[in-house]
């Protein structure tokens, strides 16, 4: 599909509207549901059952080019392992809290993904830039 990149985490970036809907809607073809959906954003995933978590769980994030959230918080956690440490106790002890309500596992990591993503765009404020202006 043309104006559609994979990168190396897993994230699809996509260079146009139309063509994030219709990635997304091939996706739900294919058995993923739709968790959220913002204006520039839509996040699915597929393994959550109605009785918890299935043995696997997939998530794909629709970002358009540009967008580097996910990338800068995997690179902050990935040189800084205290943070990594925190961020994995945090998401075991909301597993067990929440392991039948998707929504409020992903609300109560929310503050600390956020914190630490604008840690990670001040620490690494040219780091995607490169990527940012390929698309273009």
């Amino acid at each position: 599909m043309k104006n559609v990149l994979l990168s190396d985490d897993g994230d699809i970036k996509v260079y146009s509207v139309p063509d994030m809907e219709e990635v997304a809607h091939i996706l739900e073809q294919n058995g993923f549901i739709r968790m959220s959906d913002e204006k520039r954003r839509i996040s699915l995933n597929k393994g959550y059952t109605k009785e918890g978590f299935a043995d696997k769980v997939y998530h794909i994030h629709l970002r358009y080019t540009g967008d580097n959230d996910e990338l800068y918080f995997r690179d902050y956690l990935n040189e800084h392992p205290h943070i990594a440490e925190e961020y994995e106790a945090l998401k075991l002890e909301l597993w067990k809290r929440y392991e039948h309500n998707r929504d409020a596992y992903t609300n109560a990591k929310t503050e600390f993904i956020r914190k630490w993503t604008a840690e990670a765009r001040m620490k690494y404020v040219d780091r995607y830039l490169q990527i940012q202006n390929l698309s273009r």
